[in-house]
């Protein structure tokens, strides 16, 4: 397979990779907490798919917050169903590589989860992730609830705010969407850094705080 493809644009639907209706594998339980990485939120627990660049650091970012019942690492956001990671990396799939998070929303509030993701990467690059680029590390929340979506919109503009306070000029680029079809990564990919603890993390913020957001209207 060619990877010669504009990694910059967003293909179309039209024009996206086939995939395949069988899924590239089977989930099994997390290698940390050992909870089973599809489990379905439960009472009093949500889920959230987070793209912020190189799903192997940002996983570790959440399964290690308080509140969190288990992490998994996939592709969301685009056309092709059950594609592999080298498809994803042609740009040819819509996906970006993203984070399933389910957590306890009586131990982890969406506003606190919502600022960690901001904090966790910088959301004004686009379709990047500092020296990863491409369509597949653009930032990206894909939400279960009105709760979640509500929260992510406040925080984004609160982080827009402290963003332009401390001279950033560049605009917030994180696409904020109804989740949709999530599909697994490949086993080796799933809490890769917890496999190997001196793997590569390209994850980095921008130094600056998100403040807690303000509800309006």
């Amino acid at each position: 397979m060619t990877m010669l493809t504009n990694k910059f644009t967003m293909v179309t639907r039209d024009a996206a990779l086939p995939g395949r209706a069988t899924p590239i594998m089977t989930p099994g339980p997390h290698a940390v907490n050992g909870v089973p990485i599809d489990r379905a939120p439960q009472a009093g627990e949500e889920e959230v798919l987070l793209g912020l660049g190189c799903f192997w650091g940002a996983e570790r970012l959440f399964w290690q917050m308080p509140g969190v019942v288990v992490t998994a690492v996939g592709y969301a956001g685009g056309y092709t169903p059950n594609p592999t990671y080298h498809e994803v990396c042609t740009g040819r799939t819509g996906h970006t590589e993203a984070v399933r998070v389910v957590f306890d929303t009586t131990r982890l509030t969406h506003d606190a989860l919502a600022r960690a993701f901001f904090e966790g990467h910088d959301p004004t690059q686009g379709m990047r992730q500092g020296n990863d680029t491409g369509t597949q590390y653009r930032s990206a929340i894909y939400f279960a609830s009105d709760a979640m979506r509500e929260a992510a919109e406040r925080t984004r503009a609160a982080y827009a705010e402290a963003l332009e306070a401390a001279g950033h000029a560049r605009a917030i680029t994180t696409e904020i969407k109804p989740l949709e079809a999530f599909y697994f990564a490949e086993p080796d990919h799933q809490q890769y850094l917890a496999k190997n603890p001196g793997g590569y993390c390209g994850l980095g913020g921008t130094g600056v705080t998100c403040p807690a957001p303000v509800a309006r209207g």
